[in-house]
């Protein structure tokens, strides 16, 4: 087994959270890892971004080469975008279709909706209004993860599991609305 996922986003919206989520699960699951991250660009509404390679075999290099990516999982539909390169023929692009509206240039979110709809394998959702509807409007990132589960060689059960070791520092209802909200993007 070997997958290769990129994340992306904006600073603030939990990038790394996700990656933290899919390493508990995979750890879990008795797999290799590797991760490079660019974070730290919250201040600034810049991009995040995280190389994550998961494997049952030795993991030589953290870094996904072009066109090698089995999965995108964005939280920031012009973001999903930029990364594009890197998604291997077969890859899928799991998106928000919420935009961080940071720079005054930004393009019409139709436009970059419609970019996405031409890679053959994506998914769109609005991990924002789910988020919203399933009570925790601040879980989008968590909302997206679950939407992506089905593309990722990791159980739903150990990510279900890796969301509650993560949020169990925090008050006991924070766990149970991410576990809602992985649930509902997985329904999405």
């Amino acid at each position: 087994m070997k997958s290769d996922i990129i994340l992306s986003g904006v600073g603030g919206q939990g990038i790394l959270s996700i990656a933290a989520i899919i390493g508990l699960a995979a750890v879990e699951n008795d797999l290799y890892l590797k991760q490079a991250e660019v974070h730290g660009m919250s201040q600034r509404g810049g991009d995040v971004q995280s190389h994550l390679r998961l494997s049952s075999h030795p993991v030589h290099s953290d870094l996904i080469p072009y066109g090698k990516a089995d999965l995108i999982i964005s939280v920031e539909p012009m973001e999903s975008l930029r990364y594009l390169p890197w998604l291997s023929g077969s890859g899928w692009l799991v998106t928000n279709s919420t935009p961080f509206i940071n720079i005054d240039s930004y393009p019409p979110v139709e436009d970059i909706l419609t970019q996405v709809r031409k890679i053959p394998n994506h998914k769109i959702i609005d991990a924002d209004e789910i988020a919203r509807q399933a009570g925790s409007p601040r879980s989008g990132n968590v909302v997206i993860l679950g939407a992506a589960s089905y593309y990722l060689d990791l159980p739903y059960a150990s990510l279900e599991k890796a969301v509650t070791e993560l949020f169990s520092r925090k008050r006991s209802e924070v766990v149970e609305q991410n576990v809602k909200a992985l649930r509902a993007g997985r329904e999405a």
